[in-house]
């Protein structure tokens, strides 16, 4: 290898389609490893703020305290600001007790059902002591017209007289440490297909059997133009690697009719959001990251800390 040589790339990303909790884009110029640990980061490493402790005062619902208590906590809470607040364990403001300004945000719900009529105590019931940080509304969402009442995530029914307060403390956190604190519904990716059609081989096929071979894709990738009567790729990625159509051709005794090849520098990511944080943010934040993560690896000067967390890569990175 030559003095000097360097291997560093410069990936290139392109977004398809943005939504606030959708978003799909394509990821090129960089390989697998890379693809998975972006994937990786947004599921489990990208922080948010969600409801870690629970003081029931009143509880007469026909749900015990745990079960409510491990519902609120999973309710979804906006955490834009969930980058800049402090972890509770390291909050110097409040002793570590996560009950402060910086590393906390108070909640307290109180409903009584007065009437014979069920209540329903939701996610709108509950009073966040900071305006930034409230249950995510997914009245636009859902698309409802403006005479159906959108009330939020249901916690639990009152009957008459029952009756539930509570207090809430929401805290900064990772979905490494509890899967509510993780901001992403569903993160995928896939190698995006290269497919090449044996236009000859092709030829030597009757209009029905282009037709049979067409429909053994179990999903829409080909398609017969109408016109010119060939068969033409019309949706490479809706591919999902299954060699149906190379086993059909094989069987029909025409090995070669089709080449499929995964690009192995080229990725399609579909990441869809909880709501806590906008799926675009989500991306972004998980980047910002996993540049952290490689720089307290590529800086460390204790060698031995970094060995003990990061192990072969964290010599490997500082040449040793």
């Amino acid at each position: 290898m030559e003095a000097g040589a360097s291997y560093q790339r410069f990936p290139k990303v392109k977004v398809r389609e943005l939504k606030d909790d959708y978003l799909k884009f394509e990821l090129r110029d960089t390989d697998a490893s890379v693809a998975n640990a972006l994937r990786r980061v947004m599921i489990a490493e990208v922080p948010t703020i969600a409801i870690d402790l629970v003081e029931i005062e009143v509880n007469s619902s026909v749900l015990n305290d745990e079960f409510i208590a491990h519902r609120l906590g999973l309710i979804p809470l906006t955490s834009e600001r969930a980058m800049s607040m402090r972890f509770s364990r390291d909050c110097d403001a409040c002793d570590g007790d996560g009950q402060c300004e910086f590393c906390s945000v108070e909640f307290h719900l109180r409903a009584k059902c007065m009437t014979d009529q069920t209540l329903d105590v939701t996610s709108k019931d509950l009073i966040s002591s900071d305006h930034t940080v409230v249950p995510v509304d997914f009245s636009d969402a859902l698309g409802g017209d403006d005479s159906s009442e959108q009330k939020g995530i249901t916690i639990v029914k009152l009957r008459r007289g029952q009756e539930l307060r509570l207090r809430a403390i929401a805290r900064k956190g990772i979905g490494k440490d509890h899967a509510k604190w993780s901001p992403a519904a569903t993160v995928t990716f896939m190698y995006e297909p290269e497919i090449h059609i044996n236009e000859d081989l092709m030829e030597t096929l009757s209009l029905e059997q282009r037709q049979s071979w067409v429909e053994s894709s179990p999903t829409k990738v080909f398609e017969m133009d109408p016109n010119t009567e060939q068969v033409v790729v019309i949706d490479p990625e809706a591919y999902t690697y299954d060699d149906e159509v190379i086993k059909k051709a094989e069987a029909m005794g025409k090995p070669g009719l089709v080449e499929i090849y995964a690009k192995e520098d080229s990725f399609i990511f579909t990441v869809e959001s909880t709501g806590a944080i906008k799926s675009s943010q989500l991306v972004v934040n998980a980047i910002e990251v996993l540049k952290q993560k490689l720089d307290a690896v590529r800086l460390s000067e204790d060698t031995v800390e970094a060995d003990d967390q990061f192990g072969e890569l964290g010599a490997h990175m500082r040449g040793g």
